[in-house]
């Protein structure tokens, strides 16, 4: 009877998150080349038609062909989810994470077709987005579990420091959906036809600048607070550079007037500062006995038992 390794099981919630962030990115390229209604019609692409017919414009090859997308996330997480199944031992808490990624696909697929049938109603496009960031921060966790082993949670940083790094990885959550906002205010609609919030672009966007600049204070404060307590830093770290990275790109697009290729990278820093940002909260934890625990004195762990 197949039974999958330990291996197997960890690069398949890898390429979980892989293609969670993939399905992001190549949205985003729906919307950039104004193919949101290529396929004006939901499930099907256009009348009878569930694929562009020859006659169809480029925008409509576009749309489909993320829509197509869809499938190989289908059976990435599919996949993910037997072998999660299959593995021994099996984790309850596991199996959980994985099928939550197996149900976010129907969501995320009826979602999309009230997004088209709404003509990209810029709110419907940023609940399409932000579930996608969902999914991607479980399938972190999925991953980051399935290394772990079955020992109750033990804290590798004092309770303060863990609270922080729960508030950075808030902090994050507020700026991806002001984040959303920036973008259903702004041009790349998806469409000359599709709506706008009607908030001034401006504004806006000067909200979620300043946002940017608290998460990056707080997660600098992060890794300096867990460098001088001996605490695990490294992924604290990584998360400042990464915040750092999109942060140029974000302020590079904004003085550029929005150029395509920079609102398509800022898309993919902002899965990366997701990611970053998860595993940083994940990595002041362990399961494992012979990993050293924060010293005694320090309170126990505030984090989850995912």
């Amino acid at each position: 009877m197949f039974r999958p390794s330990a291996q197997t099981v960890r690069r398949l919630a890898l390429a979980s998150i892989v293609a969670n962030a993939a399905i992001v990115v190549t949205g985003g390229a729906v919307r950039l080349t104004d193919s949101g209604l290529g396929c004006p019609d939901w499930p099907r692409c256009s009348g009878a038609s569930y694929t562009p017919t020859a006659e169809a414009a480029g925008h409509a090859f576009i749309e489909f062909g993320n829509r197509m997308l869809t499938f190989v996330l289908v059976a990435v997480v599919a996949a993910t989810l037997v072998t999660v199944l299959r593995h021994r031992p099996r984790r309850t808490t596991s199996v959980r994470l994985a099928t939550v990624l197996v149900l976010g696909i129907p969501a995320q697929a009826g979602l999309g077709g009230i997004t088209v049938r709404t003509g990209l109603n810029p709110w419907t496009v940023m609940g399409h987005f932000l579930l996608s960031m969902v999914l991607i921060a479980i399938a972190v966790t999925l991953h980051r579990r399935v290394q772990e082993g079955d020992d109750p949670v033990s804290a590798l940083a004092p309770q303060p420091l863990q609270r922080l790094a729960q508030a950075v990885l808030a902090v994050v959550g507020v700026t991806l959906v002001v984040g959303t906002v920036v973008t259903g205010s702004g041009p790349h609609s998806g469409d000359a036809q599709a709506s706008r919030t009607g908030f001034d672009p401006a504004t806006v966007s000067q909200f979620h600048a300043d946002l940017v600049m608290l998460l990056i204070g707080l997660s600098i404060a992060l890794w300096v607070g867990l460098r001088a307590t001996g605490a695990p830093s490294r992924a604290a770290g990584i998360l400042v550079l990464v915040e750092l990275g999109q942060a140029t790109v974000g302020w590079t697009q904004y003085f550029t007037d929005l150029p395509i290729i920079l609102v398509g990278a800022h898309l993919a820093g902002a899965c990366l500062v997701l990611v970053a940002a998860c595993r940083t909260v994940l990595s002041l934890r362990a399961r494992d006995p012979a990993v050293a625990a924060v010293p005694a004195a320090a309170p126990e762990s505030a984090l989850n038992s995912a």
